[in-house]
């Protein structure tokens, strides 16, 4: 049994996120185990590009209210305790809803492989696209 050291909380690069959006890594699991947990917490509006896990990725809120949105599909309001899994290759952005603050597990796998990467991100989710969600009660 071993301890982990934690890490410092970083912030989310403005090349993957718009907004303030700050990361701690739980786990970065070496192999065998390719397991990766981050806590990701997102201010009002922020959010993260398009992006797509070639091993998949599920989200599981811990607070406030967010949004999730696949390519092409309709932007699905989170809240505390939805957990959410978007498949091997699903292009899909995520984040906080405009008037609120929201966090959550974030937990994917390494590829297992040098040259594939874990994460594929594409360009920035525009205003109007995350915009297009109805009203949040």
């Amino acid at each position: 049994m071993e301890v982990l050291k934690k890490r410092p909380t970083s912030k989310g690069p403005a090349e993957w996120f718009t907004g303030d959006v700050w990361f701690d890594v739980v786990h970065a699991g070496t192999e065998p185990s390719r397991i990766r947990v981050n806590i990701v917490r997102f201010a009002p509006c922020s959010r993260t590009a398009w992006h797509r896990h070639a091993t998949g990725q599920t989200l599981h809120v811990t607070e406030g209210i967010g949004l999730v949105q696949s390519r092409g599909g309709q932007i699905i309001v989170m809240r505390p305790g939805d957990t959410v899994y978007t498949p091997p290759g699903e292009w899909h952005w995520h984040g906080a809803a405009p008037d609120h603050f929201m966090a959550h597990l974030a937990m994917w796998e390494g590829t297992g492989k040098a040259d594939v990467p874990e994460t594929e991100w594409g360009e920035q989710v525009t205003g109007e696209e995350y915009h297009a969600h109805s009203a949040i009660g």
